[in-house]
């Protein structure tokens, strides 16, 4: 009985897939979207079954299809490597400048769509979005002349008669560089959020005699989490894979699991590990986009 249910599964899923192929051949939409379907599968999957293959082939070989061992993830977990801890690091960072982006963003996201105005909102957004148009190694490497010994920083406090403070290689200085980074990500979906929230609606609250915290606690909050969650799940998600800043302002201090896999695939030249690595990687991220997923109303978001 279980072996006939499972068989019309297949059938089931066969039969959709069918009606999908027959929709993209069939219809002129379907045909126009051929080029990027094989975009997609050129530039994403199959990168991504190249590492999956790779994941899982003989250390310190390029044979991957060829062979199958599962010791690259038995190194990653038997404790003898500082790996788990990398991802430690790696982890902890995206969700401190998730959580710190959050708090920041949010009051300026309700400015600009409350209180700024239309021109002083545009001014924000041009001043959010300018760092964008220059490479962010340049940016970080500006940040390292600012708080370098003698720098900018440091040479005008002295001047004053004191000194600049020492922040530079460290975790702090690395936590700073994800922040700065990635705060135009986590803005403009929350600023999407604010925007779905009707004022009328906020206006009633306050003229039913609720106060101004509760109305934003059990109504404004609530309907701007859409956005607010999908600016976090990018932020997690980009800082989680972040390496220039660990790299040039925490200069090795603190090794993140990105730099190991930049490491394994380019100095130790061991594809299969650095796979693995990466592959633990998505996983993880993975399961929080497939839980974030969960709570966030696209079908609204997308209506509005």
């Amino acid at each position: 009985m279980e072996s006939d249910s499972k068989a019309a599964s297949a059938v089931k899923k066969a039969g959709a897939f069918g009606q999908w192929l027959r929709d993209v051949v069939q219809t002129q939409g379907g045909r126009c979207a051929i080029p990027v379907y094989i975009l997609l599968l050129l530039g994403f999957i199959a990168p991504l079954v190249m590492v999956l293959a790779f994941a899982f082939a003989t250390p310190r070989t390029f044979t991957a299809f060829t062979s199958f061992t599962l010791e690259n993830f038995i190194h990653i977990f038997d404790g003898s490597s500082s790996v788990l801890m990398s991802y430690v690091w790696a982890l902890a960072f995206a969700a401190l400048a998730t959580a710190i982006l959050t708090v920041v963003c949010y009051p300026v996201a309700v400015g600009m769509v409350r209180i700024f105005g239309r021109r002083c909102s545009m001014v924000i957004s041009v001043l959010f979005c300018f760092p964008l148009f220059v490479s962010e190694n340049v940016r970080l490497y500006g940040w390292i002349l600012f708080f370098m010994k003698n720098g900018i920083l440091d040479g005008t406090l002295k001047m004053l008669g004191g000194a600049g403070p020492d922040i530079l290689y460290t975790p702090g200085m690395i936590l700073f560089g994800i922040c700065y980074t990635y705060l135009p990500y986590m803005l403009f979906p929350i600023v999407l959020g604010v925007a779905l929230v009707p004022q009328d609606l906020l206006t009633a609250a306050r003229d039913l005699g609720a106060s101004r915290f509760r109305t934003w606690r059990e109504i404004e909050l609530p309907l701007a989490m859409p956005g607010v969650l999908i600016g976090m799940l990018i932020t997690f998600v980009l800082a989680a894979g972040a390496i220039s800043e660990s790299k040039i302002l925490g200069g090795q201090s603190v090794v993140v699991i990105t730099n190991d896999i930049d490491i394994a695939l380019t100095y130790s030249q061991n594809w299969p590990q650095g796979s693995a690595m990466a592959v633990v990687l998505m996983i993880v991220i993975a399961a929080v986009t497939l839980y974030a997923f969960k709570k966030i109303d696209l079908e609204k978001i997308l209506g509005r």
